[in-house]
């Protein structure tokens, strides 16, 4: 492969993922939600009532960051947690009234004007997008990795 189209690649990516930090950051002071805590919150929304298994696997998020993540949105009163009367084991979270108003008034996660370039493409361009940073993703095996610490605001640690 030429090591030319290589440092492109990164270049591209890096310029991604500083975009996405800086509107973490926008994000965050905007609604004082971590963009993880806006997408468990959008998950239990989209799934309704669910387990963090469930949420986990959503979320594309360990398991063990999204009990973290509930524990905080059930402190701030945005989500509510019981056990199930099936198997007390399983517990399942669902968004409190509060939850639900705020949810409605969340700011997109990524920001207006890239929200409004690709809704203003083709479809079959919408298409191919989504299926090559996918593919990039998937190429970077992308799907072993916990990505919060990516979607949280602050520098990046190794």
């Amino acid at each position: 492969m030429d090591t030319t189209d290589t440092a492109r690649v990164f270049k591209a990516i890096r310029r991604i993922v500083r975009a996405i930090d800086l509107r973490s950051r926008e994000v965050s002071r905007a609604v004082g939600l971590t963009i993880p805590q806006i997408v468990v919150l959008q998950a239990i929304r989209d799934l309704g009532e669910v387990t963090t298994k469930e949420l986990s696997d959503h979320a594309d998020l360990s398991s063990a960051t999204v009990v973290t993540i509930l524990d905080k949105l059930e402190d701030r009163g945005l989500i509510g947690r019981y056990r199930s009367t099936i198997d007390r084991r399983v517990v399942h979270a669902r968004l409190t009234e509060t939850g639900a108003e705020l949810i409605q008034n969340l700011p997109g996660l990524l920001h207006e004007e890239f929200e409004a370039k690709f809704a203003g493409l083709p479809a079959g361009d919408r298409d191919t997008l989504v299926s090559a940073i996918e593919q990039i993703a998937e190429m970077m095996n992308a799907h072993k990795i916990n990505a919060a610490p990516i979607l949280t605001t602050g520098e990046l640690q190794e």
